[in-house]
This record gives structure tokens, sequence and C-alpha cells, in this order.
């Protein structure tokens, strides 16, 4: 799909609307390429998933935090529960009481 619509190889306006959203790069000699921080501001992450086709790469954004990610997909159905901080703090003193961990400041 290219900008919303179905394209057939044959559409004459498929490829002018490819070049429209593709960007030509250069590879720096170390090997990096750069994403272009309007499109790193769009995806809101620093982290991408390169995914390596055979013939041409899928670059897909990534949370940062996976962890703190999942924990906001599942925030509404885990609204009364407590923050996992205090879950932590409640097992470490849990630890410190049965004397399997000293007691950290």
């Amino acid at each position: 799909m290219l900008g919303g619509a179905r394209h057939s190889v044959s559409d004459p306006n498929a490829w002018y609307i490819a070049m429209a959203m593709a960007r030509r790069m250069k590879i720096s000699k170390g090997g990096q390429l750069s994403v272009p921080a309007a499109v790193r501001n769009r995806w809101r992450t620093n982290t991408v998933v390169v995914d390596d086709r055979g013939d041409h790469l899928v670059v897909r954004p990534v949370a940062d935090d996976p962890v703190q990610a999942t924990f906001g997909i599942f925030a509404e159905e885990f609204a009364d529960a407590p923050a996992a901080e205090q879950l932590i703090r409640d097992l470490r003193e849990q630890d410190v009481a049965a004397g399997d961990l000293r007691a950290v400041p």
C-alpha cells in the first residue's frame, strides 16, 4: 500500500508516489545510516529494528524501553494494581525479613 491506496506495479503513479515518500541517503564509511529527525520524532523513539529482506531493508520503530511500553499497554487493565516499584520494594522487604537478602539503605 502506498499513500493509503492500493497501486499495482503497472500503475504509472505508483513509482512517483513511492519516490515522493522515499529518501535517498548515503551510508557512512562505518556502515551507518541516519534516520531523519522528523521521522524519529514522529516515531517517538531512538530505537529501531532493521529487517533484511534480501534486496531491501525494512526499518521499524520499537520502544526505547520495551518493559515500560508493556506497562503502558496494560495500564488500564491494571490501574488499581500497585506500581511495579512498590511490588519490588515489598519483595525485597520480605527477603530481608527472611534473611535471604541484606537491607539496602
